[in-house]
């Protein structure tokens, strides 16, 4: 019989194990706290339910409570994740292999900690563990899963959430993301074994190097990276001096882990030491993030206001950040005007896409055209679609997410085709070398791309009004409404597919007729035989796409890692017809239209982005 704390059985059953099996002192006490304080609805909050794999991995905010992140929790997501990986190894092979698990974190509070909880379960299980010594770059843990043959990788880490997030990010024996049914499948072992086996909270932060199966890449897998990367160089504009040594790099790495990796790449790539400029506000870690609570680069202007003032101190036109995992990429340039343009993803994603395609025959010189391959997101434009349709090479779309995006490329490369570029419009691009979205690579790439460009008498905003003039423009606006409870998201999309009380979809955006719907909730496509996608689709996926009549498309999607509820609008016109007034006309337009018919944002208490 469990011990009465709420009168709540199921909570109390629940308090009765935390107090059981943590140990950690902290978190620990704030439990004890909270019940002698009567504090029940908030221990409700905290202890009921569990943290799921979202678009990039386990999310959540850290502190007591089986549903936020902490010791205990990760030592169990930890155990699920090696019960998983036993349990394939012993049904896969008559004689076990043995098996090999990549480790990494970030800055934030408690990366470390967590990763050292989680090597230490791997390592008492007989598991080989391939450590970082340091906080290291989300991609080079997908990069190592591949060099080392890992049958799994762990990335510690929350990206570029608020401070008081982390997050653990697994990849698989492919070194991409985990995707059904593998995480629905640890999820399961997490469950089945919650209670922390012996010897688990025995992890000293110092012991790992000594311990016999347990051993630290850092270095050599860095170096190794550095040299992969080499490959993407292009061939004449970077080698032996021959950088625009007038152009200057102004880098920001977001209080983050890009400090340490992506001056190195660049410097490999031949931009000269003096012309990386640092911000040097941003430029060491530090897990409070105390000049961008919400250090995301692709937030725009708020956030890069110290990189624009480093830069125009130091005559510098060009500026990248990368988020403080340095998985995401951001572009600014200061145009003749001395204005600066910051880049959304999508158009990076658009000159990105025409660069890669420029040098593939120096990267892949044995590939042919119809074994290239550009894939990006079903909320991204589809730029990348139409070029690959005039250059002859393919094109393919995923679910929104790298997890989908890189097992894809993997399934390519297995048949000997070869991913180009990947992409999404929340400034992710996978361009080489990892199986996931790679700000470090990027950044390198993009400094190679402005050499050509700059040498030519050309930036980058010329360049992507060049790609409008041949491709025509692809004119796109992303933004979000903030839901604080979950349950309204459910409502939205519920009322969306019976938006008359008839279960029908909107047949009307504004005086735009709607000519197709495609709903990956409930697995509806009435563009194609039968009105079934081709897309996965499943409960867990809020996404609704509209294509309109007029050739627009717009798209409404649950966020999976923040309490966002996000919509995309795409208009494309042809070479001869673009008229970039006429498109922003329509725009703005479409946007009023979508958010107050569509999100209805007093009805369901949304909340306007600032």
């Amino acid at each position: 019989m469990s011990t009465v704390y709420s009168g709540d059985e199921t909570l109390d059953i629940l308090l009765e194990r935390w107090l059981k099996w943590d140990k950690n002192q902290q978190t620990r006490a704030e439990v004890l706290r909270m019940i002698q304080m009567k504090e029940f609805d908030k221990l409700r909050t905290c202890m009921v339910g569990r943290l799921g794999f979202g678009t990039a991995g386990i999310r959540g905010e850290m502190g007591a409570g089986f549903r936020r992140l902490n010791d205990l929790v990760i030592i169990q997501i930890a155990q699920g994740l090696c019960s998983y990986m036993l349990k394939v190894n012993n049904n896969n092979n008559k004689v076990t292999k043995q098996l090999s698990v990549v480790i990494g974190c970030d800055a934030r509070h408690n990366s470390r900690r967590f990763a050292n909880l989680s090597a230490n379960v791997f390592n008492r299980k007989g598991i080989q563990v391939y450590y970082f010594s340091n906080i290291v770059p989300t991609p080079l843990v997908s990069y190592a899963v591949m060099k080392y043959n890992a049958d799994a990788g762990v990335m510690v880490t929350a990206s570029h959430n608020p401070k008081n997030d982390n997050g653990y990010k697994v990849y698989w024996n492919n070194a991409a993301q985990i995707i059904s049914p593998v995480d629905e499948n640890i999820l399961k072992c997490i469950d089945e074994n919650l209670e922390p086996w012996r010897g688990c909270w025995d992890a000293d932060d110092d012991d790992l190097g000594q311990r016999s199966n347990c051993t630290d890449i850092l270095q050599e897998c860095w170096s190794a990276y550095l040299e992969e990367a080499m490959r993407f160089r292009s061939p004449t504009d970077l080698k032996d001096g021959n950088f625009n040594c007038n152009l200057k790099f102004t880098y920001s790495a977001f209080h983050g882990v890009g400090s340490y990796y992506c001056p190195y790449l660049l410097q490999k790539f031949g931009v000269p030491q003096a012309n990386i400029v640092m911000v040097e506000e941003q430029a060491e870690p530090d897990p409070d993030f105390p000049t961008v609570p919400f250090p995301n680069p692709e937030e725009g202007a708020s956030v890069l206001q110290l990189s624009i003032q480093t830069a125009e101190r130091n005559n510098s036109s060009l500026i990248f950040a990368t988020d403080p995992d340095a998985d995401r990429f951001q572009l600014a340039e200061q145009q003749a005007d001395k204005k600066w343009y910051i880049f959304t993803g999508n158009e990076m994603g658009a000159l990105l896409s025409w660069w890669m395609y420029y040098n593939s025959t120096n990267i892949y010189k044995s590939v042919s055209k119809e074994n290239m391959y550009i894939i990006n997101s079903v909320v991204s434009s589809k730029f990348a679609r139409t070029l690959a349709d005039k250059e002859g090479i393919k094109y393919e779309e995923t679910l929104t997410g790298f997890k989908w995006m890189a097992n894809r490329a993997s399934e390519l490369n297995q048949q000997g085709k070869v991913v180009l570029l990947a992409w999404e419009e929340s400034i992710g691009f996978m361009p080489g070398v990892a199986l996931d979205k790679d700000g470090v690579m990027t950044a390198a790439i993009f400094a190679d791309y402005a050499s050509h460009l700059y040498s030519k008498g050309m930036n980058f905003l010329d360049k992507l009004h060049q790609l409008y003039a041949s491709y025509g423009l692809h004119l796109n606006f992303n933004s979000y409404l903030i839901c604080p409870d979950p349950s309204r998201m459910k409502q939205l999309f519920d009322d969306l597919r019976n938006f008359t009380g008839n279960s029908d979809y909107p047949t009307l955006c504004g005086k735009y007729k709607i000519k197709h719907v495609r709903d990956l909730c409930i697995g509806y496509d009435n563009s194609l035989p039968g009105n079934k996608p081709i897309l996965p689709w499943g409960p867990s996926n809020f996404m609704i796409t509209f294509s309109l009549e007029n050739g627009c498309i717009f798209t409404i999607r649950g966020s999976g890692t923040e309490p966002k509820i996000k919509y995309y609008i795409e208009i494309v016109q042809k070479p001869t017809e673009s008229n970039m007034d006429d498109a922003k006309q329509l725009m703005e337009y479409l946007k009023s239209v979508i958010v107050s018919d569509f999100f209805r944002p007093q009805k369901y208490n949304l909340l306007l982005r600032k």
